[in-house]
């Protein structure tokens, strides 16, 4: 199906009556408009991924949408990658309200994380991703799902996922497009040698997708600023989990390693 004939239509539920989704999906028929997928975004929410290439259509709708009873139009526009992910999951992805490069997950929500950063890495060239995380929250795991999800060369720079990795060169197959380079700062910039730390440098200005660990060590010890940063992942195991974002906490962790 063409991306310019789908669109993502949303409505709030006031009151979830039997037959309320049969009645919404008639109407939607009757205008000769295709339900491609349809999902519930939360217990009040229900999204939908139609197919309409006449605007017209979707303006009718629009009107008749407003006027039925029970329900209240939230969204008709354009899918974006979270829209195309709440329908996936049944949920959105938690984004900070100031801060709208900042997403958020828990430990359960690794398959939607794993989307989420899958589609950044298949659709964008080179984003800068950090992640922030408690050990052992699934920080790396996560990156490396995610290259794979989206068909990519996953190399690991700097990490403690299996043994201390400290690398201070690439084969030449791991500098290919496809390549993704994961970079725990913490490891680098505490444990690194100077020879380690201009490599990685080198790699963080290479046009490549680069996944972060611990952004506040890098942002503290470099010239990268939080500008720099396309996106910014947060990973708890539970709501209420504080991250350690301070460089004192931080380098305290380095002794677990």
């Amino acid at each position: 199906m063409p991306d310019e004939a789908i669109w993502y239509l949303e409505y709030h539920i006031a009151v979830d009556r039997p037959g309320l989704l049969g009645d919404v999906a008639s109407l939607i028929g009757m205008l000769s408009i295709n339900i491609h997928t349809i999902s519930g975004v939360d217990a009040r929410r229900r999204g939908l991924l139609i197919e309409c290439a006449d605007e017209e259509k979707l303006e009718l709708l629009a009107r008749f949408l407003h006027v039925m009873p029970n329900i209240t139009v939230t969204a008709l526009r354009r899918p974006t990658l979270l829209d195309r992910l709440a329908i996936r999951h049944g949920r959105y992805v938690e984004q900070d309200a100031r801060d709208r490069k900042t997403f958020r997950f828990l430990r359960d929500d690794l398959g939607l994380l794993v989307d989420f950063l899958g589609e950044i890495l298949k659709h964008e060239p080179a984003p800068l991703i950090g992640v922030r995380g408690s050990p052992r929250v699934g920080k790396t795991e996560a990156a490396v799902a995610a290259s794979v999800y989206a068909g990519k060369r996953w190399i690991v720079v700097s990490s403690t996922l299996l043994r201390q990795t400290m690398r201070t060169s690439l084969l030449p197959m791991e500098r290919d497009a496809d390549a993704v380079y994961l970079i725990d700062a913490l490891v680098t910039f505490y444990r690194g040698t100077e020879e380690h730390q201009a490599f990685v440098r080198e790699l963080l200005r290479s046009p490549r997708p680069k996944i972060v660990e611990h952004p506040d060590v890098l942002v503290h010890e470099t010239e990268w600023t939080w500008n720099d940063f396309d996106y910014v992942i947060e990973i708890r195991t539970h709501p209420g989990e504080a991250i350690a974002t301070s460089l004192h906490e931080l380098r305290e962790r380095i002794g677990d390693f």
